[in-house]
């Protein structure tokens, strides 16, 4: 036998090896995974081209393998592809192994055998995170597929897989392999996006892998389950967990929070006959949280208003509605001292003095009857019976807009908005079954709504409650007593704790998300210094349902570290959500700027609203082909995180320049050299320049006459400067209750004062 027939034969028998190894891997795969496959119409059917995919576990090459009627050649860690298990079948499957630790020609070497495979019509796989993540979330892509591109003419292939997380197989809460699956088969989907040229960078590649990820989530639905479904399912699975607790309330269980939301909805469903919509007008607590559980029990849409609203704005919210009753309390009216909107069905008067018989059927029904049954058991009778379709997308609640800016619009958000982004937020977390939330943001805000009443009943996590933010002393108490791990809270309210909280309090804390503004990082040191743990800054809006970006902690093992936050940015797009930053000037085009360019921030997602109620004119002009336009300014770096820079609404234009409120305000806190909130900066119509910016603050006479001359001397733009006639001093900032500025009202004060130096509101 001659040369070229040995090698022919060779090559024949490595050729059938690789195809019975396929097939046994396909027959495997198949078997625990069901495999969903998108956009096999944009993978080519010859010539060679890169798969650029993300990394969520240990058998991802296993879902790209049989997503594909090709043979596919990965690049594997040299480690890994060097394990005595793994050699023969990587060979065999034509793996190309790489490593960080070779030498610069032997890593070139790896690269150019990719690249040579591509050129002689072959597919290659390259997962560019370079490791599996250990965060959930998408790392950022390394450069050495550019090196493989270079000098060919075949396209890159983004890859997206979406559902690996928390399978057996990936680091979900640290733990590989000793896991059970959620699901049998598992399902996973593998989406191939169009196909970028050779020169794409791996910002763009990524930018694109992110939004497959995004368009994959929709596949989920089919295992997702309306709130009040998730919450019953969750009582019923830990019955004697914790779930919640008040400063009156002793601690409840899931079980006993079940019975009660079961025992209120059997009392409400006559009162609330004929209603689709139902008014509540109570603070964060127990009572506040199994109301709302009853009414979605009862198949109504719970509107929790906005009680720090004028009496005028509550009852256009009841209006807009079609509100006709609004249960509330008689203590807690008592403390705001209003006149509550419609009709008033008290709390203390429906719950009462329950029987012995009502609590026991409250009980039997909440844990033992089918849910469809305890749906129907609910639902009102009568000539004007009303409720709502119990599914994904019913809507689950309108969140009435803060009106920092305008005026107030209803936001609906249905149970797949925020059921979506309770599982992005629990991904991001990795909440653990021990941990409680402090639920000091009311429900009329859209994050109390989601991440302090629904979030922890359908995760199994605790909640503590407080109805007052602004109370330090009982939120320090409340948290060192049922020993909190999780803070939700505005730039305000940690102002607040550190004046009033000590750090033995706050010992049980791991983590403290912040938003609703801007997190300076002056405060963020000082409470870092005072309690020993940093505050991570994340950012979203009512019409996300809130959440968008977070930061988180990084991992770090021997080896590793995966980076979870920057300081400064609001961190990475949240799971199944992407990101576009484009040009303000014309956000509709969707054409994403370049990295680090700052631009109109535009989001896309499951979370993203059903639209405003009774506005589709407002709605069309704030969601174009399902991105939503936040009017934030901000601009992306190649690792994926973001930076908020300013907000369209807190510009001025002076003089035909844009003047930016949020930089004037960071170049005076750091003049000052102080760390709370002490400088507000607006704006007021001027006849010679358009506008003019007038500085609300705190300071002392001569404090402000010191930074007023460090402002002269700075570096900022003459145009940026106020003028000393600008300044305005107050007592306090006006607020909303959801802890932000109101805009509205800081610029009334503004005008008010008539700008004058030395002026006091």
């Amino acid at each position: 036998m001659n040369q070229d027939t040995e090698s022919s034969e060779v090559t024949k028998q490595n050729s059938f090896v690789c195809s019975l190894l396929r097939g046994v891997l396909w027959v495997f795969t198949r078997l625990l995974y069901r495999v969903r496959v998108i956009g096999n119409d944009c993978v080519p059917t010859k010539g060679g081209a890169l798969f650029v995919c993300n990394h969520g576990s240990f058998v991802d090459p296993l879902f790209v393998g049989v997503a594909t009627n090709r043979h596919v050649r990965f690049m594997m860690f040299q480690a890994t592809y060097d394990l005595p298990w793994m050699k023969p079948f990587a060979r065999a499957l034509g793996v190309i192994p790489i490593s960080n630790e070779q030498s610069p020609r032997e890593m070139i070497k790896s690269l150019q055998s990719a690249a040579e495979a591509i050129r002689a019509g072959e597919f290659v796989c390259i997962f560019a995170e370079g490791q599996i993540t250990r965060t959930g979330q998408l790392l950022p892509f390394r450069r050495g597929f550019e090196r493989i591109m270079k000098d060919l003419d075949a396209p890159i292939i983004p890859v997206a897989i979406d559902g690996v997380w928390g399978s057996v197989f990936s680091f979900e809460r640290g733990r590989f392999l000793w896991k059970l699956p959620r699901r049998y088969p598992y399902p996973i989907t593998v989406s191939f996006g169009s196909p970028l040229p050779a020169t794409a960078s791996p910002y763009e590649v990524r930018q694109s892998v992110q939004e497959l990820l995004a368009d994959a989530w929709p596949l989920r639905r089919h295992h997702m389950k309306p709130l009040h479904r998730a919450f019953v399912s969750m009582a019923r699975r830990r019955p004697f967990r914790f779930a919640m607790a008040d400063a009156q309330t002793k601690p409840v269980s899931f079980g006993g929070a079940l019975t009660r939301s079961v025992l209120l909805a059997r009392r409400l469903r006559k009162i609330w006959a004929g209603q689709e919509k139902v008014g509540l007008l109570l603070p964060p607590s127990v009572g506040g949280a199994v109301v709302n559980w009853a009414a979605m029990l009862c198949g109504k849409v719970p509107v929790n208003l906005n009680y720090t609203l004028s009496e005028e704005s509550i009852e256009s919210c009841v209006q807009q509605c079609g509100i006709k009753t609004v249960i509330t309390s008689r203590v807690f009216l008592e403390k705001l001292k209003m006149k509550p909107p419609g009709e008033a069905i008290f709390l203390e008067d429906v719950v009462g003095k329950p029987s012995l018989a009502e609590k026991v059927v409250a009980f039997l029904y909440g844990r033992f009857m089918p849910v469809g049954w305890l749906e129907r058991s609910f639902e009102s009778t009568g000539n004007n019976a009303s409720s709502t379709p119990r599914s994904l997308d019913s809507l689950a609640t309108i969140i009435f807009s803060s009106g920092s800016t305008g005026e107030p619009k209803g936001v609906m958000l249905s149970h797949y908005n925020i059921g979506s982004n309770i599982q992005q937020l629990g991904q991001s977390f990795a909440f653990g079954k021990t941990d409680k939330i402090l639920g000091v943001l009311p429900f009329f805000h859209s994050f109390g709504f989601t991440g302090t009443l629904v979030l922890p009943s359908v995760l199994g996590l605790g909640v503590v409650f407080h109805a007052n933010p602004l109370d330090p002393r009982t939120i320090g108490a409340l948290v060192g007593e049922h020993k909190v791990t999780f803070l939700l809270a505005t730039p305000t309210f940690l102002q607040l704790y550190m004046r009033g909280c000590t750090p033995e309090q706050f010992g049980s804390v791991r983590l403290v998300a912040v938003g609703a503004e801007k997190l300076p990082d002056r405060l963020a040191a000082a409470f870092e210094e005072q309690f020993g743990i940093r505050p991570f800054e994340a950012y979203g809006c009512t019409e996300c349902a809130p959440g968008v970006t977070v930061n988180t902690h990084d991992f770090r093992a021997p080896g590793f570290r995966q980076v979870g936050g920057k300081r400064g940015k609001i961190g990475h797009p949240l799971p199944g959500v992407c990101v576009r930053i484009v040009d303000p000037a014309d956000p509709r085009a969707l054409v994403p700027l370049p990295m680090d360019q700052s631009g109109l921030l535009l989001v896309r997602g499951p979370n993203v609203m059903v639209g405003y109620l009774g506005k589709p004119e407002r709605t069309a002009e704030v969601i174009h082909e399902g991105w939503y336009i936040t009017g934030d300014i901000a601009a992306m770096d190649e690792d994926g995180f973001i930076q908020i820079t300013d907000r369209l609404s807190r510009f001025s234009k002076i003089g035909g320049e844009m003047v930016p409120h949020i930089k004037v305000e960071e170049k005076l806190h750091e003049l000052a050299d102080v760390t709370e909130q002490t400088f507000v900066v607006t704006s007021l119509a001027d006849e010679k320049k358009g506008e003019r910016l007038v500085v609300l603050h705190k300071l002392s006479d001569e404090k402000l006459k010191s930074c007023f001359e460090k402002l002269t001397a700075s570096d900022l733009p003459n145009l940026w400067k106020p003028k000393v006639d600008a300044f305005v001093k107050v007592e306090i900032f006006p607020m909303l209750g959801t802890g932000k500025l109101d805009l509205r009202k800081v610029k009334e004060v503004a005008g008010q004062s008539n700008s004058t130096a030395g002026g006091q509101v």
